[in-house]
Order: structure tokens, then sequence, then C-alpha cells
């Protein structure tokens, strides 16, 4: 079993700039892809940004240029440094943690954008 704890929400305000953190930890794993889902009161849950283990990235396009994901994978870490934040970037953010046979879900991190 694989546990992903996320840290690094809070409160904001727009312009500002945060970075979320998400360290796996758990039984033997091997990853092959790590990050980053939002989900806002009353909507889907979203893809924010993925980089795999290759270091290849995929990013939202609401988010490009202003939100950067990095992997540290000695770590077993995904961070995300979000710049410009604006107030429709508020949601709870979850990691996400892909082997190559299973996937994992952090619990969330609150990000609130607002003035």
């Amino acid at each position: 079993q694989v546990q992903l704890v996320e840290s690094g929400g809070g409160l904001v305000q727009p312009g500002g700039s945060l970075t979320l953190s998400c360290e796996a930890s758990g039984s033997r794993f091997s990853i092959y892809a790590m990050g980053w889902y939002r989900q806002a009161p009353g909507k889907r849950r979203e893809l924010v940004a993925v980089i795999n283990s290759g270091g290849t990235t995929n990013y939202a396009d609401s988010v490009k240029g202003r939100f950067t994901i990095s992997i540290d994978i000695s770590k077993n870490t995904v961070s995300l440094q979000m710049n410009s934040l604006k107030p429709e970037d508020t949601a709870v953010y979850y990691c996400s943690l892909r082997t190559v046979v299973d996937g994992y879900w952090g619990l969330g991190t609150q990000v609130t954008v607002s003035s």
C-alpha cells in the first residue's frame, strides 16, 4: 500500500504564490508518474499537471506559464510551484501517483485565492 501526504496549501491573495508538496511512502513501489489534480466546489476533479519519472510534463491550459511541476524520484516527492494565482485556482488540490499497475490519491490540501 502507498500513502500520499500533501502539504503547502493555504490562503493567498490574487497574484501571490504557493508551493505544494507531496511525499509518497509505503511498501515497495516504482513511480511511473506523479501529478496534481484539483476539484472546486460543484465541479469535477480536473488535471492540473503531471510529470513522469523521465521528467516529461503535461499541464492544463489554464495553468500553463504560471505553474511548474517537479519530481524528485530519490525522495518520492512531487512539488507544484504556483505563481500568479487567481481566484479561479481556488480548489482542493490532490496529489496522485501512478505505478505501472495501480494508482493512488492523497487526501487533498485546500488552496484559497482571495483578497
